[in-house]
C-alpha cells in the first residue's frame, strides 16, 4: 500500500464525500454517485480515478455499467500505521494516571 496515494486522496473533501455515499450503500454507479455534486461528469470520473490509484475504490463491470464499491482496508492500514499507535500511548497513560489518583486518595 502506498500511504502517500491514501493520504492524497483522502485529502479532498469531494473524494471523501464519494467515500462516503460508497460507505452508505456500495455499488453505485456514476451517475448516481455525481448526482449529489454539483461537477461535470467528468470531473467526478478524475476524483474516481484517485480513489481507485489508492485503492480505496474498487470498480466492477456489471452488463453496461461499471460500479464503484468501498475498499476499507488502505484506511485500516492508515488507522493502525498512523493513528492507533500513537493513542494507545495516550490511552495508557491516562489509565496510569487515574490508577495513581486512585490509589493516592
Amino acid at each position: 500500500m502506498d500511504d502517500d496515494r491514501v493520504f492524497k486522496a483522502l485529502s479532498d473533501p469531494t473524494r471523501r464525500h464519494l467515500l462516503d455515499r460508497l460507505f452508505e450503500r456500495d455499488g453505485r454507479t456514476l451517475t448516481e454517485l455525481e448526482s449529489e455534486l454539483e461537477m461535470t461528469r467528468f470531473g467526478v470520473m478524475k476524483h474516481l480515478r484517485v480513489l481507485e490509484d489508492a485503492g480505496l475504490v474498487v470498480a466492477r463491470r456489471s452488463g453496461r455499467e461499471k460500479l464503484h464499491f468501498l475498499n476499507p482496508v488502505p484506511i485500516r492500514l492508515i488507522h493502525d500505521r498512523w493513528i492507533d499507535k500513537y493513542t494507545e500511548r495516550r490511552v495508557s497513560a491516562l489509565a496510569d494516571l487515574k490508577s495513581e489518583l486512585e490509589d493516592a486518595g
